[in-house]
């Protein structure tokens, strides 16, 4: 019975994570042919695969569609359909992927399984039994997912305590150099923050939450400081042979 008990737990925590992740996402692109088939569309899985995401709640598109300008302009803004297919004797199987646009897998769903002996048949029956699990999560978007919400306020009453000096008064340090980056970075949201991706699409800068909001600890690969928001501007500030460089940042949340 406690084994069982785990077992739920864990399938409802899988179940739960998947659904928290793909909610940051609006789109999927369905690609005209899965790798796992010769042809384009064959047995009508990708246009079928289109039809039961849209039936979840996503906006699907096949990669030759005309897409929405915020897609077009942002394919980081979609994920990416994949289908595997498990080999098994007189048994078809199949699972559904969906990766962003790093490659990263983003939600992997519970094989599907026919023993359907006519292919078409087969193919189709698999293909729906691998959406039972994403139905299961209950996928909604959330166009706030990727804000970062404030602390919440330790409304406790603070403990007596024997009265200490005041800390000394340490003026900001002034930056030795600052620019100023035109290129857009899109904000995409992960566990631990946000990774930054550039137009190409290609992950530029690690953003990473602090107790603070609008403040992040950062790491674009070389240096390493903070990313912050004054005066409406997204700012990155990090030390170079002991000087503070400041860089403006174009970044879009």
């Amino acid at each position: 019975m406690k084994v069982f008990t785990l077992l739920l737990a864990m399938a409802v925590s899988v179940v739960a994570s998947a659904q928290n992740t793909i909610n940051h996402y609006r789109y999927v692109l369905v690609p005209e042919r899965f790798d796992i088939f010769k042809n384009e569309d064959q047995y009508g899985m990708n246009t079928m695969t289109k039809s039961l995401l849209e039936g979840v709640g996503f906006k699907a598109y096949m990669t030759d569609e005309q897409l929405p300008a915020d897609l077009a302009n942002n394919k980081c803004g979609a994920l990416k359909a994949e289908l595997v297919e498990k080999k098994k004797f007189l048994a078809t199987g199949l699972i559904l992927i969906l990766k962003d646009c790093q490659g990263t897998i983003v939600y992997q769903g519970q094989e599907g399984k026919s023993r359907e002996k006519e292919w078409q048949a087969a193919y189709t029956e698999a293909l729906r039994n691998a959406f039972v699990s994403l139905n299961a999560a209950q996928y909604k978007y959330d166009s706030t997912a990727t804000t970062v919400s404030a602390p919440a306020a330790n409304t406790a009453a603070p403990a007596m305590s024997a009265p200490v000096a005041a800390a000394p008064v340490i003026s900001p340090a002034t930056p030795a150099s600052v620019s100023d980056s035109k290129d857009i970075l899109y904000a995409q949201a992960n566990a631990n923050g946000f990774q930054l991706i550039d137009t190409s699409p290609k992950k530029v800068m690690t953003l990473l939450k602090t107790s603070q909001q609008d403040s992040f600890i950062a790491d674009d690969g070389v240096a390493k400081g903070i990313v912050f928001k004054r005066n409406g501007e997204w700012y990155f500030e990090y030390y170079k042979e002991e000087k503070l460089v400041s860089v403006k940042l174009n970044i879009k949340f």
